[in-house]
């Protein structure tokens, strides 16, 4: 159990969590925030508070944004935006196929890093030789995919709540059709597609309670008996822990699936009960 406090350099960007340590800032104030470039201003969108998790290992907050320090974040800001503008007027000029996505600045060493997106490989030095002289600053350019893209400029996702990538999600995990599958979601790319064009981030989320659940309920087209009669299973609601049976008098019921129960249970479970019994006899 620990204090725990939430900050984001862009807003409405991606949280990054912090140990308060002495301080305590209230929701808007600029803090610093350790990288590995020093110490960059960020904006407090979570007051610290105790949270019951384990929280070791967290950067601690360095305190208030002086004077200086929001002078020298507008003033890198500033640098960002005429970065950005002239890549995007020499990208045109040398007329390649490619979308600036971000832009980030290290006043220390002075070197501009901009990231983009492109259909294929790209010969870009001619550019970037370009670019140096017109920023006079190093540049290095990198190229990345589509969900570090949607990443990198944030948005609102199928759900109506900020992506999941731009917000809390640190790594991308592999996720596959099998999983929308198992879920018993369309396997319609319109509707398990995230704002990146991939698969939803989320399929991942609840996958292992549907693994578990689909282990433990009756499968689809099992024979089982009912509180409304014996069926046949055709639906499941992992969620509400029910099974849709169409009963062999007609029509359909929702029930727990601890309600229902299948010949093949029935057997096992007066197999077992015999087991018992037997053992419980022995002297």
């Amino acid at each position: 159990m620990g204090m725990v406090m939430a900050v984001s350099f862009t807003r409405y960007g991606r949280l990054y969590y912090l140990d308060p340590g002495p301080y305590s800032p209230k929701v808007g104030d600029k803090v610093l925030v350790p990288t590995d470039a020093g110490p960059e201003v960020a904006e407090c969108v979570w007051a610290p508070q105790w949270v019951s998790d384990d929280i070791e290992g967290l950067p601690v907050c360095e305190g208030p944004a002086g004077e200086e320090h929001l002078t020298r974040d507008e003033r890198n800001r500033r640098r960002r935006a005429e970065g950005r503008s002239i890549a995007k007027r020499l990208i045109r000029k040398h007329e390649l196929p490619m979308k600036v996505i971000g832009v980030d600045y290290l006043d220390a060493d002075n070197i501009f890093k901009i990231y983009f997106t492109a259909p294929h490989r790209v010969d870009f030095r001619a550019l970037v030789r370009d670019l140096a002289r017109n920023i006079k600053a190093r540049v290095e350019l990198r190229q990345v995919g589509p969900r570090d893209e949607a990443r990198l400029q944030g948005g609102i996702g199928p759900c109506g709540r900020d992506l999941c990538c731009a917000t809390f999600l640190k790594d991308f995990e592999p996720v596959s059709v099998r999983m929308a599958k198992e879920q018993d979601l369309p396997v319609n790319p319109l509707r398990i597609a995230g704002a990146c064009g991939r698969l939803m981030c989320c399929l991942k989320y609840e996958h292992p309670l549907y693994i578990e659940a689909h282990e433990r309920m009756p499968a689809l087209g099992t024979r089982v008996d009912t509180p409304n009669g014996p069926g046949q299973v055709v639906g499941r609601n992992v969620p509400a822990d029910t099974v849709t049976v169409r009963l062999n008098s007609g029509g359909r019921c929702a029930c727990p699936s601890a309600s229902v129960c299948s010949p093949r249970r029935q057997h096992d479970a007066m197999h077992n009960s015999d087991a018992d019994g037997g053992a419980q006899s022995q002297p």
